[in-house]
């Protein structure tokens, strides 16, 4: 196997739609009968070890294999904040990654417990999901709506596997409304995780850092949230009633319906300062409006 080994220094991390590997052309025709020939994101299976453990076969776009795994881990609390990992080991032959720690685990008990969450390409977290909840308590931090602004604009105008392609969520780690990780994949909780492991891997403080997504904001967003450490959350994309009640419980900000000058905050409303004014704020072109922007219209 080929050891994936740390990055040697924290950089931005951006979506690359110039990688060939993540996207392939699909002919067909559309509604008149005309021949179309589209760019559509390229799916792959992996298949994640923890030491000599099976835990889990994901279907993802494969670009971050050895983030993923590390988030994975982390969100689905397998890994803990302080294990040392002694290696990431990825074969792209096999299609498997393993991680390797100094702790011994074993998670058998916990892998006959698994719940399907709401995520696309069906999210599976394992164990019992408020056990993440416990004992959080998350930091105090602003939200900016300049920062929000500038956030949303900026996302959604940078190259992406998105608009090359569509049929995928991104995910987007942010300091004072700068991106500083966007991560893509077929399944939010996939792109999320990715930034988790990408946090892990190089000590990334979560105190200041506000997190955005594509999809909605369900319990599960929720949950990972939380578990990152991250006090921020906010999506274009609207909520569900136990994303909302779980934020209301950990004291989480919960911004939905982000675009343009628009969006409605129903959590950690405590948390939000209103430094510019509305009317400075352009609406969302309609070249920038991704799927779902109709929906709660």
């Amino acid at each position: 196997m080929q050891e994936l080994k740390n990055r040697a220094a924290v950089r931005v991390v951006m979506p690359d739609p110039g990688n060939s590997r993540l996207t392939e052309r699909v002919g067909g025709i559309d509604q008149t009968g005309a021949a179309v020939d589209l760019s559509v994101p390229v799916e792959r299976a992996l298949t994640l070890y923890l030491n000599a453990q099976e835990i889990v076969t994901m279907m993802t776009i494969n670009d971050y294999p050895d983030y993923l795994a590390l988030g994975y881990l982390l969100n689905q609390n397998m890994l803990k904040p302080d294990d040392v990992v002694t290696s990431v080991e990825y074969d792209e032959d096999l299609e498997v990654v393993v991680v390797r720690t100094e702790r011994g685990t074993n998670y058998e008990q916990k892998l006959k417990k698994r719940t399907l969450t709401s995520g696309c390409a069906q999210g599976t977290a394992f164990g019992d999901l408020m056990e993440a909840l416990e004992d959080i308590e998350l930091p105090t931090a602003e939200l900016r709506t300049s920062w929000l602004y500038a956030m949303t604009k900026t996302i959604n105008t940078t190259p992406s596997l998105y608009l090359e392609a569509g049929a995928i969520h991104g995910c987007v780690l942010c300091v004072k409304g700068e991106p500083i990780c966007y991560m893509e994949d077929v399944g939010r909780h996939n792109a999320v995780d990715k930034i988790a492991g990408w946090m892990f891997s190089h000590k990334i403080d979560a105190a200041d850092k506000i997190l955005y997504t594509t999809g909605r904001l369900t319990s599960e967003m929720t949950i990972k949230t939380v578990r990152m450490g991250i006090p921020i959350l906010v999506s274009r994309s609207g909520f569900t009633a136990w994303g909302v009640a779980l934020a209301r419980q950990v004291g989480l900000t919960l911004v939905g319906r982000a675009r343009g000058k628009r969006f409605a905050a129903l959590s950690g409303t405590d948390r939000i300062v209103f430094d510019q004014d509305i009317a400075t704020v352009e609406d969302e072109p309609s070249r920038s409006k991704r799927k779902g922007a109709g929906h709660d219209e």
